[in-house]
């Protein structure tokens, strides 16, 4: 994914790629949300839009300003006309900024000893690697702009081990140039506890809403049930994007390699062809943890590798999306 000249412009979070595709698709919650602000999304307010739902059999204490002349010249009976409200959606995207999120922090090395090596042998070029949180900074940004196009609101809350910043939601649609600009500056250092975080969103959002968590999970899948199944409860439509490094789902290494330990833990200096069997499948019991957590919970689950094209993946979930919604 090229980036534009200037890693300060907050503009760089925006391809162009991923933004053409996504501008054809609609995020429309699928559950229905509360509010009264014209936008795109179903209400159980009825009365208060120009947008016809059914009829109903007239019951007294009805207002009569309702009643549909026309079907009652029909049948001789009196009948109401009920309506959908089209509302403002609210999505507020938490996004993970936890130290394991880095990886990988340097170019990939053609024969280096470590994951991420800073330099390539001499004579071969290093092939940049984009890290878990730059692509999930496209994601965030893809989506926030995504949503303001649609006329909802969109806030930001950006955590590790605590929430670092957050930004409640707006419609604006310069209000995407506050979101990039917190991640601008986002700095990444310490342990992530996305189960905490969870819980501290069912709290804080009195709302029904959308809740877009990105991060790579790294967390006890027992708390991240907990904070999906409290999120779940207080009524919350849930999309969860799970971020890796292919090479955490492959682990390709041949030589004795460095692992760097990352959150706090230690580094370790192994030889992976007698590690690769264990590892593959303690990683593939955690995804499919991680996956069955979020079907029973009801939760949209995606998993995305960072060399995956964003433009691709993203849209052709979200035209999955659309074409599943219930409403």
């Amino acid at each position: 994914m090229q980036e534009p000249q200037g890693s300060s412009d907050p503009r760089r979070y925006l391809d162009p790629k991923v933004l053409a595709r996504l501008s054809r698709l609609d995020l429309k919650a699928r559950l229905v949300v509360e509010g009264f602000i014209s936008g795109l999304h179903q209400s159980p307010y009825h009365g208060l839009s120009i947008e016809f739902a059914e009829h109903r059999e007239y019951v007294p204490g009805d207002d009569i300003r309702h009643i549909d002349w026309k079907v009652f010249g029909r049948s001789d009976r009196f009948y109401i006309k009920q309506y959908e409200e089209e509302t403002n959606l609210k999505a507020f995207i938490l996004l993970d900024a936890s130290e394991s999120m880095l990886y990988p922090e340097a170019p990939r090395s053609a024969g280096g000893t470590k994951p991420g090596a800073n330099q390539a042998p001499k004579g071969q070029t290093a092939d940049r690697r984009i890290s878990k949180f730059e692509y999930a900074t496209y994601i965030a940004a893809s989506l926030s702009y995504l949503i303001l196009r649609q006329q909802d609101a969109v806030g930001m809350a950006i955590f590790d081990s605590e929430v670092r910043s957050y930004l409640p939601p707006s419609s604006n649609p310069s209000y995407l140039q506050n979101l990039l600009a917190a991640i601008e500056k986002t700095e990444l250092q310490e342990k992530t506890r996305v189960g905490n975080i969870l819980h501290e969103f069912a709290d804080r959002i009195q709302k029904k809403g959308l809740i877009i968590v990105i991060s790579d999970l790294f967390d006890g899948v027992d708390q991240i049930k907990r904070g999906l199944k409290h999120l779940r409860y207080k009524g919350h439509e849930i999309l969860v994007i799970h971020v890796l490094d292919r090479e955490e789902l492959t682990f390709p290494f041949q030589r004795m390699t460095l692992f760097e330990g990352l959150e706090g833990l230690e580094d370790l200096l192994a030889d992976p062809r007698a590690l690769r069997k264990g590892y593959v499948e303690e990683m593939n019991t955690y995804l499919e943890e991680v996956g069955r957590t979020c079907r029973d919970q009801r939760v949209d689950y995606v998993q995305l590798d960072t060399e995956e094209k964003l433009h691709v993946a993203l849209s052709a979930y979200l035209a999955k999306r659309a074409g599943n919604q219930k409403v």
